[in-house]
């Protein structure tokens, strides 16, 4: 079988080098220069490091080569720019299923990848979402991990799933494309505030209140959305949540812990050298709750502080002087 990978990013790498193991991968990227540097390399030193690529990886500067007589799709762009590649892959006239890894919310839009798809692509084309706990170097490295591909046709996500799972990686399935959107999507805000919470010195029990509350909080989103609380409760919330709170690899938890060290966000940006969904989906899940009435206050003081000049102190600060409630709220 042939997969196209879109995207060259660590993790869009990582997932390119994990299904070459099985099936021939074409990885494409849009920024040229990164894709000559990896020709001559044999390597993604930008994004992943020291991990070659096999014979069965082949790099393509064009989107039509790199998807013509492909099985599957699998996207691996930020949320930001899913929409503008849905866009090519259909102005192609390409009718290939397609799974991505996206994990946000759309800017402005306040839309989650799904619900972008389904307004691109349509429902009666395939697709899903790719989601669970999964560091990008562990899956290079071999290590085990386990995701789940969320689609809303069962027979598709388990086809899907075949393709993909094999060897270190497990592939479960779900038809609950929602609840694995909100879960990858909500993880990366918590991370941002496990962060600020370690950065500040505030313990292991402060870091695992925060990590309980804020999975009742995109349970709230998600059920509220339409999800199921049980998705919440498994790889796609509760072990994509706990890994990127408490995981040295975590890009949003590294931004936390920056930010609580007094650095700026434009500076944390820049030096971070990849994308921290985390910061972006913050304001837009602000937005989407507040249509739908829900309570979100960690997700409310972490938007604070990056988009409205709270320091982290008083974040936290606030977050503590919250009022007595049952913790079923």
């Amino acid at each position: 079988m042939k997969i196209a990978v879109l995207g060259a990013g660590a993790w869009g790498t990582a997932l390119a080098l994990q299904i070459s193991r099985q099936h021939t991968v074409a990885l494409w990227a849009r920024n040229h220069e990164h894709m000559a540097a990896m020709r001559q390399t044999g390597m993604n030193h930008l994004y992943l490091g020291d991990f070659a690529f096999p014979d069965t990886l082949s790099l393509e500067d064009q989107l039509l080569t790199a998807i013509y007589d492909a099985d599957l799709i699998v996207s691996a762009v930020p949320t930001a720019g899913f929409r503008a590649l849905l866009k090519d892959i259909t102005n192609l006239g390409c009718k290939t299923p397609v799974v991505w890894a996206s994990k946000g919310l759309e800017p402005v839009t306040a839309l989650l990848p799904h619900e972008i798809a389904l307004e691109e692509l349509g429902d009666t084309h395939y697709w899903g979402a790719l989601s669970g706990p999964s560091f990008a170097i562990e899956l290079a490295n071999g290590l085990p991990t386990a995701v789940t591909l969320a689609a809303p046709s069962e027979e598709f996500a388990q086809r899907a799933g075949a393709m993909l799972h094999g060897g270190n990686f497990r592939v479960y399935t779900s038809q609950d494309v929602i609840g694995a959107s909100v879960g990858g999507a909500l993880k990366n805000v918590m991370a941002i505030a496990a962060g600020i919470s370690d950065g500040m010195q505030f313990g292991n029990n402060a870091r695992a209140a925060l990590i309980t509350r804020g999975l009742a909080e995109m349970t709230r989103f998600g059920v509220a959305l339409g999800g199921c609380k049980e998705t919440l409760m498994g790889l796609t919330g509760a072990g994509d949540l706990i890994l990127t709170c408490t995981g040295e690899s975590s890009r949003n938890r590294q931004v936390g812990l920056r930010l609580a060290s007094g650095q700026c966000l434009a500076d944390i940006l820049h030096t971070l050298g990849h994308v921290a969904e985390g910061v972006h989906t913050a304001r837009e899940v602000i937005k989407r709750a507040k249509s739908l009435g829900v309570e979100m206050p960690i997700t409310y003081e972490v938007d604070q502080v990056l988009s409205h000049g709270r320091s982290p102190r008083t974040a936290v600060e606030n977050l503590l002087r919250r009022e007595q409630k049952s913790e079923a709220i």
